[in-house]
């Protein structure tokens, strides 16, 4: 589903992804890690394309989007739902969940999108007329990944959906996780709770100051000694 083969990417005159190569088969979860500045974010951005690559090249289901403007890989199905949640805090739950289905393909279903999304989050259906920047963290990060349900995704890509969060109110966004895979939706979740991140993710990837460390599946990466070391405390 997707593919990135090689590539570089600067911030001005500073490198920050040096040869980046990873690929995600449709229906996997995969985990991208590493630790603060390794360079996870920018590599989802430049996915997205609010980031341009200097290098190299990125497929999604089998088209070179490496030059594709930011709205028509959304129009295509891949998502991003960013670090910090960044909802529109005036606008009501149901404003914001219509804002998720902007574009013509999501805009046509819209109505389905939204049960869907207040069946998998309850909670919002309560919530539906208050200010989005009225809930709480928690109720805030279900609101991001619902807006971002409600765009149809193909590929859906979480950057760090725990951060800030307390630990009952992480489990459940796991859970969430979960759910969304088992609905066939493609996941690549960037996350430094990384025990819980390999536990759910048929394979991961590891940067480690701008470049791919180490690869493998979910159970292999948390069975290996480095990892242990760095991220497990073991």
């Amino acid at each position: 589903m997707l593919d990135l083969d090689k590539i570089d990417v600067f911030y001005g005159e500073v490198q920050v992804l040096r040869q980046v190569s990873l690929s995600i088969k449709a229906g996997e979860v995969v985990s991208l890690l590493g630790s603060n500045g390794a360079g996870k974010t920018t590599t989802v951005n430049s996915i997205s394309g609010v980031l341009p690559i200097a290098a190299g090249s990125i497929e999604f289901m089998g088209e070179d989007i490496s030059q594709m403007a930011p709205h028509a890989r959304v129009e295509k199905g891949l998502i991003q739902i960013p670090e910090g949640r960044r909802i529109f805090p005036t606008l009501s739950v149901k404003e914001n969940l219509e804002m998720g289905s902007f574009l013509k393909r999501p805009k046509a279903s819209r109505r389905q999108s939204m049960d869907r999304v207040m069946t998998l989050f309850p909670i919002l259906r309560e919530r539906t007329g208050q200010a989005g920047g009225t809930l709480s963290g928690g109720e805030q990060q279900m609101l991001a990944i619902a807006r971002g349900l409600m765009s149809k995704p193909k590929l859906l890509i979480l950057d760090e959906p725990s951060l800030g969060l307390a630990p009952l109110l992480v489990e459940e966004i796991f859970k969430v996780v979960q759910r969304i895979r088992s609905e066939r939706v493609t996941i690549l979740l960037v996350e430094q709770n990384v025990p819980q991140a390999l536990a759910i993710s048929d394979r991961a990837y590891v940067l480690e100051e701008g470049r791919v460390g180490l690869s493998g599946t979910g159970k292999e990466l948390l069975q290996n000694p480095h990892i242990k070391k760095l991220y497990l405390g073991l």
